[in-house]
């Protein structure tokens, strides 16, 4: 791995030093933020826990990448500055990890029962007048003949009228 710097800027109000870096790696995967992080101390003579890494970018196609770090004079600017998410990602600062609080579930409330509805009380008995109606119908009609049921088979065949073999007649 092969550590070049591209550009370096001071910026003495924050009390740092940024540094926009390429890094050759070929025949390797892209390197890990602590291994950057050690190679830029060697290279802008400092120490580990000063160096921060912002980000690193591989370049399609190439066994290299890019990024931006930044170099403070002590690491209570670095901390005093950088976003907490930048600090976890290079190990200056342990992730807060929110408590989760398990809330106890309610009692469901009681249920309430429906009042019952109140029974009727029973219909009278229907006379059987319907009964003397149909003994007049069929006083006057003859008695209707019962049609026979005719299997499947027969019922297709009376459908399907003779000398027709399917398709249009006639163009």
């Amino acid at each position: 791995m092969e550590l070049e710097i591209v550009a370096r800027r001071d910026n003495p109000l924050l009390k740092r030093t940024e540094v926009q870096f390429r890094v050759s790696h070929p025949k390797e995967p892209s390197p890990q933020r602590a291994a950057l992080r050690d190679q830029l101390a060697l290279a802008l003579h400092a120490t580990r826990d000063i160096v921060v890494v912002d980000f690193t970018k591989s370049e399609f196609g190439r066994a290299t990448s890019r990024g931006y770090a930044k170099v403070y004079k002590s690491k209570e600017d670095a901390l005093r500055t950088e976003r907490k998410h930048i600090l976890v990602r290079n190990g200056l600062m342990e992730a807060v990890k929110k408590e989760v609080k398990v809330k106890e579930p309610k009692p469901p409330p009681p249920k309430r029962e429906a009042p019952k509805p109140a029974e009727k009380p029973a219909a009278p008995p229907k006379e059987e007048k319907p009964a003397a109606k149909e003994e007049k119908k069929a006083e006057g009609k003859p008695p209707a003949e019962k049609k026979e049921a005719k299997p499947a088979a027969e019922k297709k065949e009376e459908k399907k009228p003779e000398g027709k073999k399917g398709g249009k007649e006639g163009k």
